[in-house]
C-alpha cells in the first residue's frame, strides 16, 4: 500500500485540459508555447485556454498559429495583447490587429528566438549573437565587437507558465517527443516557471528507457492526455486545381 501511494504521489495526469490550467492560467501572463507552425503544438491546451478567457497575454512562439487554429484562436478573442515571435505571415488577424496597432510584436530572428529561450531555461540572463548585426533586429541593444567581428546583446525569455506538446509521457511528466514535432518544445517547457504538456501517449514509470527521455520530468509540473489531436497539415496552394 506505501509503494502504491508513493506511486500514486508522483502522477502528474490531470483528466482534461481545463482542469491542468486551473488554478494555473490568469490574466497579464507570459506564456510560451511549443510548435512550429501546426506541429507540435498544444491543440486542447490552447483551447482551454481560449475557453478561460484570461486576457491581456504576453505569447513567446514561433509564429501565432492560423487563422481559427492554435494560437489564433486567441487571437481572434482579443486575449493576447503581445506576440515575441520570429514567422507571422499565415495568419490574417494577426496581420489585421498589427498593422492597425491593435497588437504588440516583438520580432526575433528564429535562431535567436530558440536560444533566448534556452538560455532563459539554463539561466543565463543574456548572450551574443551575431545574427541581426546591422538591421532593425539590433536598434536600442548593445553591441559588441570581438575578435573584429560585431555582436548584439540579447536577452533570454522566461515564461510564467508553458504549454507544450509531446508524443508520450509517463505519469511523473518524462516526455518523448515526435520527430519535427519536438521543435520548439523543449525550450519553451525548460523557460516556464510552471510547464503543463499535452501528450499523445501516457505510460507508467519506468516505462519509458532514460536514454530515450527528450525532457526530463523535472520541468513538467501538470500532464493532460490528448490520444486524437487534429494535427492539421499546412499546404501551400498557389493556384486552382485543374
Amino acid at each position: 500500500m506505501a509503494q502504491s501511494a508513493a506511486g500514486e504521489a508522483r502522477s502528474k495526469l490531470y483528466p482534461d485540459a481545463k482542469s491542468a490550467l486551473d488554478g494555473i492560467v490568469a490574466d497579464n501572463q507570459t506564456l510560451a508555447v511549443g510548435g512550429f507552425g501546426l506541429c507540435g503544438i498544444p491543440e486542447a491546451l490552447i483551447e482551454a485556454l481560449h475557453d478561460s478567457g484570461v486576457k491581456g497575454l504576453t505569447a513567446i512562439s514561433n509564429n501565432a498559429g492560423v487563422d481559427g487554429f492554435g494560437l489564433g484562436r486567441l487571437l481572434e478573442t482579443r486575449q493576447i495583447r503581445k506576440m515575441i515571435s520570429s514567422y507571422v505571415g499565415e495568419n490574417k488577424e494577426f496581420e489585421r490587429q498589427f498593422l492597425a496597432g491593435e497588437l504588440e510584436l516583438e520580432f526575433n530572428p528564429q535562431g535567436t528566438l530558440a536560444e533566448r529561450l534556452r538560455a532563459g531555461g539554463a539561466g543565463i540572463p543574456a548572450f551574443f549573437t551575431a545574427t541581426g548585426y546591422g538591421t532593425v533586429v539590433a536598434e536600442g541593444k548593445e553591441t559588441r565587437e570581438f575578435d573584429g567581428k560585431h555582436y548584439v546583446l540579447e536577452t533570454a525569455l522566461t515564461a510564467d507558465v508553458s504549454l507544450v506538446k509531446a508524443w508520450k509521457a509517463d505519469k511523473a511528466g518524462n516526455l518523448v517527443f515526435r520527430k519535427t514535432a519536438r521543435n520548439f518544445n523543449p525550450a519553451c517547457a525548460m523557460a516556464g516557471k510552471v510547464c503543463i504538456a499535452e501528450v499523445e501517449e501516457v505510460v507508467e514509470v519506468g516505462t519509458i528507457d532514460p536514454d530515450q527521455v527528450h525532457l526530463p520530468g523535472i520541468y513538467v509540473d501538470r500532464i493532460v492526455h490528448n490520444p486524437t489531436p487534429e494535427k492539421r497539415i499546412e499546404q501551400r496552394t498557389v493556384r486552382a486545381a485543374a
